[in-house]
């Protein structure tokens, strides 16, 4: 039987490990997808040690804290500087990226020309992803967070001129995440109009406070689920290669 898994901190509300089991039930793969909690990224190397893996995903907050503890990384991993999917080949660990793929399969449907500049809010290691898609279709990208970096802004900074001169708004941060589901980013939600595209990667719940505000402003509003779906997939099949 083959064995995979996620890792992550907390993961009592993962959306791998109950996508991936249906699945295996479904089609009859004799496999298995568990969850590995660790408080503490250097518990990976006992991991690697005690279990033989066909396929890993990673999730928060392990996606640019695994990279040391890998052989490779694939180009477009190296690229975006953000691992979620670990492939086991010819005795190597290497790290691949699937996040874009599933956000820009998400998202291209809902593109306009129209939509030159987009400002992502949340600085962790799907935004590193969600940047690069952005960037390679050739938008202009603002980030915003708590805790910004060189050359991105503090999300207090966040004003109705910026909401308005960004088509594309992105909710990279947790905020509003089951259980804390009257929880929402402090913004002008009244500068956004019919012409907005929000997206808010959380899909439970699937509606929240985010984009409730922005529905009621007239926006287009997308959540997460079609992102993991479809970033799931594509880890599948980069195993099934290896």
């Amino acid at each position: 039987m083959k064995k995979y898994g996620l890792l992550g901190q907390s993961l009592t509300h993962s959306f791998s490990k109950s996508f991936f089991t249906q699945k295996f039930e479904q089609e009859q793969i004799d496999a298995v997808y568990d969850n590995f909690e660790m408080q503490r990224i250097e518990d990976v190397e006992e991991l690697w040690r005690n279990n033989r893996f066909s396929g890993l995903n990673v999730t928060i907050p392990y996606k640019q804290v695994i990279i040391p503890f890998l052989d490779e990384l694939t180009p477009e991993a190296a690229a975006i500087g953000s691992v979620n999917t670990i492939l086991f080949h010819d005795g190597k660990r290497i790290g691949a990226n699937t996040d874009a793929f599933g956000f820009q399969q998400m998202i291209k449907p809902f593109l306009l020309n129209t939509h030159h500049k987009a400002l992502i809010l949340g600085n962790g290691g799907v935004m590193k992803s969600v940047k690069y898609v952005l960037q390679q279709i050739g938008l202009d990208v603002l980030v915003a967070a708590r805790n910004p970096n060189v050359g991105e802004f503090q999300l207090n900074e966040v004003n109705e001129l910026m909401i308005k001169h960004c088509g594309i708004i992105i909710n990279c941060t947790p905020v509003g995440t089951y259980p804390n589901v009257d929880e929402a980013l402090n913004l002008p939600y009244h500068a956004l109009n019919d012409g907005h595209l929000v997206v808010d990667l959380i899909y439970n719940p699937v509606h929240t406070l985010f984009l409730t505000h922005a529905k009621q402003q007239g926006a287009v509003t997308l959540n997460g689920e079609t992102m993991l779906k479809e970033q799931a997939l594509k880890a599948w099949e980069l195993w099934n290669l290896s």
